[in-house]
């Protein structure tokens, strides 16, 4: 039986294309063989930069033994989670409500109807730690299909039902109305507790970054002055900008900490991961540069912001624009095999092999590099132990630079390079904004050809997204509610640094499609468009993951686009959108932090400013920086030449006695039209 992922576009899934296994991909076509063979179906789901599946797939799917038995047993299809979130969210449940856990790789088995009868994560090659083999798994499977089918397939019906019965998140929060600010206040004493004091975060072990949450805590300081909520976002960011989740050469953030201290990574590099903390550090340089931030935390926002940008354009953008998904956590180890964090690490020999003694020991006290490490085998992440700037910061900088050279040299991690909508979008914006504040206009443009990628490849004439693209070809899959969301938000970041309305006119199209096909008739939100392959279950989950959920993203899309355009439409979609949060953010505000941001600019408007002049008016460019770098929740910005047409709340908006003028406007009232840039920036905090 051969393999049949070898015209795949998901990496991941080429990456098991010379497997011996029988490889299919998710198909009607994989559930008509198992159906036509009288056999389950093995599903298992990874992705590209997963440790765990590398290594599952060493041990088991390269081994001919294993392949043997699993090619006279059972179909087996292969799924890219990326390329698939509907599918992985399906099962997913399934296993977290079955084992009390998830994890990847998922391994899942199911009947040719593909309803899930048993389930796991990673299996070992032989029995250990209390875990059976992957092969003791199929031959357990094996003879409960072929002895006691009649039982597997209740099992398999009562786990549909069970699913069934748990979904419903319409039936749950459809009454519920938005957050008010005594919601908010709840949520942010509830984080209080949560909050980890000593080493930042929330949480213990792993730690991943709370990037959503530390937006709602900026936009909550902004609307309330609360400095407790600015102090748990200032010493978390300062945490992990210091600590080995942070790449120190290079720039950009690993996925998650293992420990509770943010010393040692997960070493894979997301690309969701690096767009959002890309923001959310310029986010805390804009709330802080003006007061002067104690211990320079405003310099050091500033830094990673950028860092993390050129991060992005540097590792992670391909050659038609857009962003790769990720970097691997393996590489080559350099003696034939692959490891873990290899490209990262660094021993006092190391050092000395790149820098000479002198320099080798600044660096080692600089970057906490020791004889015992703080990895395996002695080798240590680097970190910035130390608070204090160092004595000589050239020859600190000239270490940096030769250590990331020297680095360049060794084995790179993989990369995948599939280009996936909905972070692109997160990408969009982030790198919009961090170009705007930092008067980096090469950002800005990068952005601008992500966007356009985005247009040129994913977008229809229907206005209907495809997931994912490999080298400037769009995958078959549809595009799914977060993908529309955060493109949206992209566009609508991109239209506020460049003026240009047809991003505003694209985030519409947009958002028809999420109002149109993803909308329940209480107005409530699915993951999958209406007329989508239909699953054994609708996935709809308003919680956040690694990156806001679609359902509370498309709240923030349509609240911004209403407030760009002046329509009701959208503003009463994500008014209902945003009850799950009324519902969830008191309780697990870990959970819906982005949710709890874009109530925060609910609750503050959200302020809109529009500002008029010439575009090489300087005066226009300072009212447009003004607006830029206000701290307002969510506040929208557009700019343009008086008299355009292009956005909504550019219309009739004349100069103010012949100079360009900004006007602010919220919940239908505007203040007098100003002149001065520092006026305007007053009144957005």
């Amino acid at each position: 039986m051969p393999n049949r992922l070898a015209h795949e576009t998901s990496p991941y899934l080429l990456q098991h294309a010379d497997n011996p296994v029988a490889w299919r991909p998710w198909s009607d076509d994989a559930f008509e063989e198992a159906r036509r063979r009288g056999v389950p179906v093995l599903l298992s789901v990874g992705y590209s930069s997963c440790h765990w599946c590398h290594v599952m797939a060493r041990e088991s799917f390269e081994d001919e033994a294993t392949a043997d038995y699993l090619n006279a047993h059972f179909v087996s299809v292969k799924v890219d989670r990326e390329e698939r979130p509907d599918v992985d969210a399906v099962y997913m449940e399934a296993v977290q409500a079955a084992t009390g856990q998830g994890g990847w790789p998922m391994t899942v088995f199911l009947t040719p109807e593909a309803e899930p009868f048993y389930f796991g994560t990673y299996f070992p090659p032989a029995p250990r730690h209390g875990m059976p083999s992957f092969r003791q798994v199929l031959e357990g499977v094996q003879a409960a299909w072929a002895d006691r089918r009649d039982e597997v397939q209740d099992v398999a019906e009562r786990i549909v039902r069970d699913l069934a019965e748990r979904g419903g998140a319409s039936l749950a929060y459809g009454a519920a109305q938005p957050p008010g600010p005594e919601d908010l206040h709840t949520a942010l004493m509830t984080l209080t507790r949560e909050f980890d004091a000593v080493h930042g975060g929330f949480g213990g072990a792993p730690k991943f970054p709370p990037s959503m949450v530390l937006e709602f805590l900026l936009r909550h300081h902004a609307r309330t002055g609360s400095e407790g909520a600015l102090q748990m976002v200032q010493a978390t960011c300062e945490a992990m900008a210091r600590g080995g989740i942070y790449d120190q050469l290079g720039g950009g953030f690993a996925r998650y900490a293992v420990d509770a201290t943010w010393t040692v990574p997960h070493f894979e590099k997301m690309l969701y991961d690096n767009a959002l903390l890309c923001r959310v550090y310029a986010h805390l340089w804009r709330a802080t540069a003006r007061g002067g931030a104690a211990n320079g935390l405003s310099d050091l926002a500033r830094r990673v912001a950028v860092e993390t940008a050129d991060f992005l354009v540097r590792e992670l953008r391909t050659e038609q624009g857009g962003f790769a998904s990720a970097l691997d956590a393996d590489s080559d180890d350099g003696k034939g095999g692959h490891a873990e964090g290899a490209y990262y690490v660094w021993t006092p020999e190391q050092l000395s092999e790149a820098l000479g003694e002198k320099d080798a020991e600044l660096a080692a006290e600089h970057f906490g590099v020791t004889e015992e490490g703080t990895f395996e085998q002695g080798a240590s992440v680097l970190r910035l132990p130390d608070r204090e700037a160092p004595a000589d910061a050239g020859r600190v900088a000239s270490v940096r630079e030769r250590l990331l050279a020297a680095r360049g040299q060794r084995p790179r991690p993989g990369r995948d390079d599939k280009v996936v909508a909905a972070w692109n979008g997160l990408a969009v914006a982030a790198l919009a904004e961090t170009g705007a504040y930092f008067d980096r206009p090469d950002l800005v443009e990068a952005a601008t050809e992500a966007a356009d990628l985005l247009v040129r490849v994913h977008l229809d004439d229907r206005g209907r997204l495809a997931r994912t693209s490999l080298d400037g070809t769009a995958g078959s899959h549809a595009g799914v509610l977060e993908d529309y969301a955060d493109v949206a938000e992209g566009f609508l970041a991109l239209s506020s640094v460049t003026g240009e309305g047809a991003w505003v006119e694209l985030a519409g199209l947009l958002l028809d499609t999420v109002q149109g096909h993803f909308a329940a008739e209480d107005g409530m939100l699915y993951d999958t468009a209406d007329d989508a392959e239909a699953l054994i279950r609708r996935p709809q989950d308003p919680t956040d993951n690694a990156a806001p959920s679609g359902w509370t993203a498309a709240a923030g899309a349509l609240l911004s686009y209403a407030a760009v355009t002046g329509e009701d439409r959208p503003r009463e979609a994500a008014e209902r959108a945003l009850g799950v949060v009324q519902a969830l953010g008191a309780r697990v505000p870990r959970f819906i932090g982005w949710g709890l941001a874009v109530a925060e600019a609910l609750l503050d408007g959200p302020r809109e400013v529009a500002v008029v002049g010439p575009g090489d008016d300087p005066a226009t460019r300072a009212l447009h920086r003004a607006a830029l770098l206000g701290t307002a929740p969510g506040a929208v910005v557009a700019v343009g030449e008086p008299g355009s047409r292009e956005v909504p709340l550019l219309l009739d908006r004349p100069l103010l006695e012949g100079r360009p003028a900004a006007y602010v406007c919220r919940r239908f009232t505007c203040d007098a039209p100003t002149a001065d840039a520092g006026a305007l920036a007053g009144k957005l905090g």
